[in-house]
C-alpha cells in the first residue's frame, strides 16, 4: 500500500511540474508578432469590421448571453456562420490560405466578442481571457504571445498570437493568431 502511495504521489508531483513549465514561444513568433502580425491589425477590412461591431454598442450581459448559447450549441449555426462569411473573415481565411503557419484567425471588438473567425471558436466572448485582455490593454493595446501547446484537434503545436486592431492611433479591437509553429 506504501509503495502504490508513493508512486501516486511522485506521479502527481510529477504533473504538476510539466504544467508548471510551458514551454514558451520561439523568437521567431515573438518577432513576428512585433511585425507582420502587429500590421496586420492596421488592415482596412478589419479596421472596418471591427468599427462597426462597435459602433452596436452591444451590452456585455447581451455578450455573455449570446456567449453561453454559442458554448452550448453544436455545429455551425447561422449567427456563428456569419461571422466566417463577412469580408474580414475572408480577409483572414485568406491570408490562412497563403500563411500556412495560421493554423486559425479571428477579430474582436472593444469588449472581447468576435467580430469574425476563419473557423468556428470555443466561445464567443474572449473578454475575460488573457488573449484578449493583454492585446486590448484597456486600450492601450498591446503584443501578447501565450506558450506553445500542443493542440489535440490540429495534432499539431500552437501558439495563439494576439495584436490590437487599430485605426489610426486609437485601439479599437483585437485579433488573435493561432499559430502552427511547427509550420514556421
Amino acid at each position: 500500500m506504501k509503495k502504490i502511495t508513493l508512486i501516486a504521489v511522485i506521479c502527481m508531483v510529477a504533473i504538476s511540474f510539466g504544467t508548471a513549465f510551458a514551454e514558451k514561444a520561439p523568437q521567431e513568433v515573438v518577432d513576428m508578432a512585433n511585425s507582420t502580425l502587429a500590421e496586420i491589425g492596421k488592415e482596412p477590412v478589419i479596421i472596418a469590421a471591427v468599427k462597426a461591431a462597435n459602433g452596436k454598442r452591444k451590452s456585455l450581459s447581451s455578450i455573455q448571453d449570446l456567449d453561453a448559447k454559442w458554448k452550448a450549441t453544436a455545429g455551425t449555426a447561422s449567427y456563428m456562420q456569419e461571422l466566417m462569411d463577412n469580408a474580414c473573415a475572408k480577409f483572414l481565411r485568406d491570408l490562412q490560405n497563403t500563411e500556412s503557419y495560421i493554423a486559425e484567425a479571428f477579430a474582436m471588438d472593444n469588449q472581447g466578442a468576435n467580430v469574425c473567425m476563419t473557423d468556428k471558436t470555443s466561445d464567443y466572448w474572449q473578454g475575460d481571457e488573457a488573449k484578449f485582455k493583454n492585446s486590448w490593454n484597456g486600450g492601450k493595446g498591446g503584443i501578447f504571445v501565450d506558450d506553445v501547446e500542443f493542440d489535440d484537434s490540429a495534432q499539431t503545436y500552437v501558439t495563439q498570437v494576439s495584436v490590437p486592431v487599430v485605426d489610426g492611433d486609437k485601439v479599437i479591437g483585437a485579433i488573435t493568431f493561432g499559430v502552427d509553429v511547427d509550420k514556421l
